[in-house]
């Protein structure tokens, strides 16, 4: 259990900057503060995936709850304004608790009100309860709605319909055409329309980026429970037609809790969101989390149904760098992703045993991959006559690296990327393995050849990141070339990588991706898009990198260092059980981007549960 006290609960710094996380299964999730202030556009109660796992919209943005004692009214809800913060019912928050999902208590008088919000696993469904133990009283619940897309923002407008139906025991919701009808589904024995704009409410973080940051919310009806017998009341906010109180299964073990927030349903397969609140499901992220999401804690089948979700998208060779919110053709622009595809797959062997299933339904994809990348395919991705992979165009950015403020691509890293060619030699190995084929075999040896002779900075004992044109930048990209289980250094060169990432790179929190001693690096993440993508790739830290870092340190010392600690602390206290997308370069190392990311999780899931270890000569 993840517990905070009232002071923290009471401190709008200390509890506005802990958020929680609910989500279902689909796309689907509901998340705020602890303190109950919505600090961020992407805060709401159920916000809906209206074509799984995408089409996000913020349907119920919050509830606005008064309980009454004695005649008396106690506003429990948190909101902020232009210039000030009203009402202020975090002050009666007695404790916060992730047990398994959010629940808060409030102290009144004497009187302990409990709260609780979860999702339904596959359904646009968010269940609140509250619990009035000590005392009798009512509870007023006024529901403020957005219906919008959640990376936008709702103003007050003629457009929206204030009237709703009322069923027994529900209130039908259709303010807009066009957007999915909201069902608030009770037990109450009063609903009373309402019709008011809650103006200018203000997002903290939102304003913060550098984004419009100002909402009204409509609140159409309050809906009154009699909490003197019963004691307690349920309200489910759901975009179906019916009352569900089915619930799936959460892990007690908070690492595992949070590995399967991630794994959501696309059509009959599976795919990974690579972050909450604004990403969809990407390629690179799903490969690189997917032994950690799925392999480390034995879910071997959504395992199988990730690789053949993606093999059934390959196009020209390559594995899709996204799916878009709207359901357009998948974007493919990426050189890595595909890479990671196959150690994905080699993972699931190595975890699951289950090879046949690699043969069967992946290694024609796989071959043709390999295929594609040899005569060439999107972007200027092919293999040059030294074996190696080179790629990149104008205006493009295909690495993980790949930040892009309108024109300015942050980080080309245009040629030979460090990174790719560990992942390439790594995949022809594994085609090696799989096929016995000859041609696998040779075109790795002239790999590792050419490799050895063009990125090895002798000078400076690291690898070049990227070659021809050489960039000398030290970046964690060369980690790679540790880290894989088929590798093309010698030992005293792995050492000496190691090393070099160690001195420069190596935070408690992750690895930098640039070092502070050049004259590029960032060490803040913060401002508008415009700063922060600037600072993206030059600094800042990624907890992901701390997996390939592990297994790198585990490649050259012969066991794993004891690097996660920092992470395993955040998780349990300001992550509310999750793990962010970055971290500052700089200490006190602020965390930042997406409050709970795919591959930060997978990489400490892989370390806390395991993997079998590939053979840690590598030297093949």
């Amino acid at each position: 259990m993840i517990r905070y006290n009232r002071s923290i609960c009471r401190d709008l710094n200390a509890g506005g900057r802990r958020e929680w996380l609910e989500t279902n299964g689909i796309g689907g999730f509901a998340s705020s503060t602890i303190c109950g202030l919505n600090t961020r556009r992407y805060h709401g109660l159920l916000v809906a995936a209206t074509q799984p796992p995408a089409g996000r919209m913020v349907l119920l943005s919050k509830i606005e709850e008064t309980l009454m004692l004695d005649g008396r009214r106690y506003e429990l809800s948190c909101n902020r304004y232009p210039g000030v913060v009203h009402p202020e019912g975090h002050q009666y928050l007695l404790e916060f608790r992730l047990d398994p999902w959010p629940v808060w208590v409030y102290e009144i008088e004497g009187v302990v009100l409990e709260k609780s919000v979860r999702m339904v696993y596959g359904e646009n469904t968010t269940i609140l309860r509250y619990e009035l133990r000590g005392g009798a009283g009512s509870l007023e619940l006024r529901p403020l709605i957005a219906f919008r897309d959640y990376h936008a923002t709702t103003h007050e407008n003629g457009a929206i319909n204030p009237s709703f139906g009322i069923e027994p025991g529900c209130v039908v919701l259709s303010p807009y055409e066009g957007c999915p009808t909201l069902y608030l589904m009770h037990g109450a024995g009063k609903v009373t329309a309402e019709g008011y704009w809650y103006r200018n409410l203000e997002y903290l973080v939102e304003q913060e980026r550098g984004l419009d940051f100002r909402e009204d919310l409509f609140n159409p009806l309050t809906i009154t429970f009699d909490l003197t017998h019963e004691g307690s009341a349920t309200l489910i906010a759901s975009t179906e037609a019916r009352q569900s109180e089915a619930a799936r299964g959460i892990p007690d073990d908070p690492l595992l809790r949070a590995a399967g927030q991630f794994l959501v349903r696309r059509g009959e397969g599976c795919t990974v969101i690579a972050g909450y609140h604004w990403f969809g499901d990407w390629g690179r992220d799903t490969m690189i989390s997917l032994p950690g999401l799925t392999l480390a804690t034995k879910r071997y089948d959504d395992a199988r149904r990730i690789l053949l979700e993606f093999a059934g998208s390959v196009d020209r060779g390559m594995l899709p760098n996204r799916f878009t919110e709207a359901g357009e053709k998948p974007e493919y622009n990426t050189v890595d992703a595909t890479l990671w595809f196959f150690e994905a797959a080699r993972a699931f062997v190595e975890a699951a045993g289950d090879l046949d299933f690699v043969r069967g339904k992946l290694l024609p994809v796989l071959s043709d991959i390999v295929a594609w990348h040899e005569r060439g395919t999107r972007y200027g991705i092919h293999m040059d006559s030294d074996g190696m992979l080179a790629a990149g165009e104008p205006g493009v950015q295909l690495t993980w690296m790949d930040a892009k403020v309108g024109d300015w691509v942050v980080t080309p890293r245009h040629g030979k990327p460090v990174e790719i060619q560990a992942l390439w030699y790594n995949a022809l190995r594994i085609m090696e393995a799989w096929t016995g084929e000859a041609h696998y075999r040779k075109l790795a040896d002239r790999v590792r050849e050419s490799f050895r002779r063009l990125f090895w900075n002798k000078a400076a004992g690291y690898l070049y990141d990227v070659a021809e044109p050489k960039d000398g930048a030290i970046r964690p990209n060369q980690i790679f070339a540790v880290s894989l289980p088929h590798r093309m250094l010698e030992p005293a060169q792995e050492r000496s990588v190691l090393e070099t990432v160690e001195r420069h790179l190596l935070t408690p929190y992750g690895l930098r991706t640039l070092a502070p001693s050049d004259p590029r690096y960032r060490g803040r993440y913060e401002g508008d898009q415009w700063h922060r993508d600037g600072a993206y790739h030059q600094g800042t830290v990624w907890p992901w990198l701390l997996g390939p870092y592990a297994a790198a340190y585990r490649n050259v010392h012969g066991r794993l260092p004891d690097v996660f600690g920092e992470l395993r602390r955040y998780m349990m206290d300001e992550g509310v059980g999750q793990i962010p997308e970055v971290f500052d370069g700089d200490a006190p190392h602020r965390p930042g981007g997406c409050i709970a990311q795919a591959w930060s999780v997978a990489a400490l899931v892989e370390q806390a549960f395991g993997l079998p270890c590939p053979d840690s000569s590598g030297h093949s």
